[in-house]
């Protein structure tokens, strides 16, 4: 579970498994040997999210020939998300989902998740917002696309319906994103406008520093899409972390983590020896008992700094 003072690290397979449940499990064997917290799906009714008109648009792939049969092919089914749910606390990793639509909330809810995701994509749907709030779920909001005044209101009406939103995350919805447009100083602005909810930071960039900057700016959870490899078909692969950029993530989060410290200056055990080898005087410590002309080399006149 998320903690203010541990940065929870969250793998999104969302569909990046292309309706395989094999590589499902593949990629979450991937972000628990890399030491991620939780990984993600996404689950949608697809004759709700898309229109007929969308469903039926020409469009390639593996599962056909229609979007439609596209985004149908890509969607696991009951006996597979039993197995996700088996398998994940077999790992004792957790997980959960973003649902899409109403219906997609009820089958995620009949497992013991621990949170659910609003997506960017979903931010504006307020009566899916005022759905999700209503579960008790503590909810995942990911604020892509979106300008601080729509952030506000996404808030407001979580809270309005009851919510309790476990994490605000800064995101750019561009896939993969580009530097100049991560602004993630907007983690400071939320954590200042926003101080009774956690800040996180999901990233659709390429590579690892600019996610592990973010959690050196305070986010207390880092999302980042994974696979086994960015040149597999799909629309998320290629802003997706493969096998050794998500260990590399995970690595330099934790690093992080023991390196920051309480911001309390003192002086360690490990120095005294070199404290005593290398400094010449001792005339600044109050209370010094140590003799001043131990510290002084034969021939040299001492230096009184006070």
């Amino acid at each position: 579970m998320l903690q203010r003072n541990r940065c929870y690290v969250v793998a999104e397979i969302g569909i990046n498994h292309n309706g395989n449940l094999k590589l499902a499990t593949q990629l979450m064997d991937v972000a628990h040997a890399a030491g991620c917290d939780a990984v993600k799906f996404q689950k949608r009714t697809v004759d709700v999210v898309y229109t007929a008109e969308e469903l039926a648009r020409p469009r390639e792939s593996q599962f056909g020939k229609t979007t439609g049969d596209l985004k149908r092919g890509l969607e696991l089914d009951r006996a597979a998300y039993d197995h996700i749910d088996a398998y994940a606390k077999t790992l004792g990793i957790d997980w959960y989902g973003s649902p899409w639509d109403e219906a997609s909330v009820d089958f995620l809810l009949r497992y013991d998740i621990p949170y659910l995701k609003i997506a960017s994509a979903s931010i504006t749907d307020a009566q899916l917002l005022r759905y999700c709030a209503a579960t008790g779920k503590p909810l995942m909001i990911s604020t892509g696309m979106s300008d601080f005044a729509l952030t506000r209101r996404v808030v407001d009406c979580i809270s309005e319906a009851g919510g309790e939103i476990a994490c605000l995350y800064h995101c750019t919805s561009t896939y993969p994103g580009v530097p100049e447009e991560l602004n993630l100083r907007a983690i400071q602005t939320l954590q200042r406008a926003f101080s009774h909810i956690p800040i996180g930071y999901s990233g659709h960039e390429v590579g690892v520093p600019t996610s592990v900057m973010a959690a050196t700016l305070g986010a207390v959870s880092i999302e980042r899409h994974i696979t086994l490899d960015r040149s597999m078909p799909g629309s998320d692969q290629a802003a997706s972390l493969e096998p050794a950029g998500v260990e590399r993530l995970v690595r330099d989060i934790r690093l992080w983590e023991r390196a920051r410290g309480d911001g309390v200056l003192r002086i360690y055990g490990s120095e005294l020896p070199i404290r005593d080898k290398l400094r010449r005087l001792d005339t600044l410590t109050p209370g010094s008992d140590t003799p001043q002309q131990e510290r002084i080399a034969p021939g040299i006149p001492a230096i009184n700094l006070m």
